[in-house]
């Protein structure tokens, strides 16, 4: 993709040099709601823009409007991984708001993401009405869990895998990088690039009271972690207990899950633990004592945009269950366009009558298996042509296990 100008009413839209990133985040900061970075933070989160992979809009030569990316990849259904972009750090200044800025540069960025062959671009919503305009659609969904760490305590019979320690921001950047890679393998999994541990990490740790911790197994290797932040006691009155939010926590195996698990419950000084972004499976409420220690909400987590359909479409496994063809209709990217037989072996184009017919938001949707194709049929999310195609597309669409990214950016 070539620097050549974008126009979309009376703003441009290019790639960033570098010089401008700081102003870029600046101005996504500001639509946060959050102040500018100071010269400390800004040293450290000048890395996390990666070369090449922020946007810009401009009113004149203003910079009223910015989109990133970060490197990335997909677990899919099956085991494969494939080329994804991390969408983050948008931002229009409220001033140039509703102008067609934020649609310049979600059309700009899809382009690029197409033309670099990156098959899937995801995001964290922070306005969920918006992305849909653009193809993105809701793949994964969460719990946030919150827990009243003084009724918490864990079943006797819930068993132990190994130990859990404090690690250093050094140990932090230097080991769990490859033991996350060794441990995403569950679909909805994302890469984690370099650009990514700073923010995550590296920054949370160096700039904010942050904390990590890792789960050795009996042979001393790192097979989980988790990340968090202490918050500040409410009072100066020590009877009243603080509050951790847990940021980052993944695991190789539900026993060490447990223990980790086991760790963040038994932190003294805490009165409430918060916890984002856990699977829609995860089985706390099985190993408390106490049900009424947790309280429980579901909440959108990815949201997908599948840039290459044919790509996306071959590379994932499919339940067993009788071939289904489907028609998909993108209007930003027309080359997805058109009608694709889906069947336990596999996907191809093809010319045959579509049993059933959505647009490249919908297929997003269930792509990680997150919506069953009949449910969303139901609400008007889909057509099918043939109804007795929907049983065949619930089950080859299926997963054995719900899909989860379990990364923030």
């Amino acid at each position: 993709m070539t620097d050549t100008l974008t126009r979309a009413t009376a703003f441009e839209f290019r790639t960033l040099d570098d010089d401008e990133l700081r102003v870029a985040s600046d101005v996504f900061r500001e639509a946060m709601h959050d102040e500018p970075l100071n010269d400390e933070k800004w040293a450290t989160m000048r890395r996390v823009y990666e070369p090449g992979r922020a946007l810009g809009a401009f009113a004149g030569t203003t910079l009223i409007g910015t989109a990133a990316s970060l490197s990335s990849g997909l677990t899919v259904p099956g085991g494969a991984i494939l080329p994804m972009a991390g969408v983050t750090a948008v931002g229009v200044r409220t001033d140039h708001r509703r102008r067609g800025a934020l649609t310049g540069l979600m059309r700009r960025q899809l382009a690029e993401f197409a033309a670099a062959g990156e098959v899937f671009a995801a995001l964290h919503a922070a306005e969920t009405t918006i992305y849909g305009r653009y193809g993105y659609g809701l793949a994964t969904r969460v719990r946030t869990l919150r827990i009243r760490s003084p009724r918490a305590g864990l079943r006797p019979e819930v068993p132990t895998a190994g130990t859990v320690r404090l690690i250093t921001m050094d140990e932090a950047m230097s080991l769990l990088p490859a033991v996350y890679e060794r441990l995403r393998t569950r679909p909805g999994m994302m890469g984690r690039s370099p650009a990514w541990w700073v923010l995550g990490y590296e920054n949370r740790m160096t700039h904010g009271h942050f904390r990590a911790a890792a789960h050795y197994d009996e042979h001393g290797e790192i097979d989980g972690f988790v990340g968090y932040r202490p918050g500040p006691f409410p009072s100066d009155d020590p009877r009243v207990g603080a509050s951790i939010a847990v940021l980052d926590f993944v695991a190789a195996n539900q026993g060490v899950e447990n223990d980790l698990w086991r760790f963040l419950l038994d932190i003294d000084l805490v009165e409430e633990v918060t916890v984002y972004s856990r699977p829609v499976d995860d089985p706390l409420e099985a190993m408390l004592v106490d049900f009424f220690a947790i309280r429980s909400e579901r909440d959108d987590e990815l949201w997908l945009r599948i840039v290459d359909v044919p790509r996306a479409l071959a590379a994932r496994a499919y339940g067993s269950a009788d071939q289904v063809v489907i028609e998909v209709a993108d209007p930003l990217l027309p080359a997805n366009s058109g009608r694709y037989l889906i069947s336990p072996h596999g996907t191809e184009r093809t010319s045959a009558p579509a049993a059933l017919t959505m647009d490249v938001e919908t297929l997003a949707m269930i792509y990680l298996g997150e919506w069953r194709p009949s449910k969303l049929a139901e609400v008007g999310r889909l057509t099918a042509h043939d109804p007795t195609a929907l049983a065949s597309a619930d089950h080859l669409f299926a997963t054995d296990r719900p899909s989860w990214c379990g990364s923030l950016f």
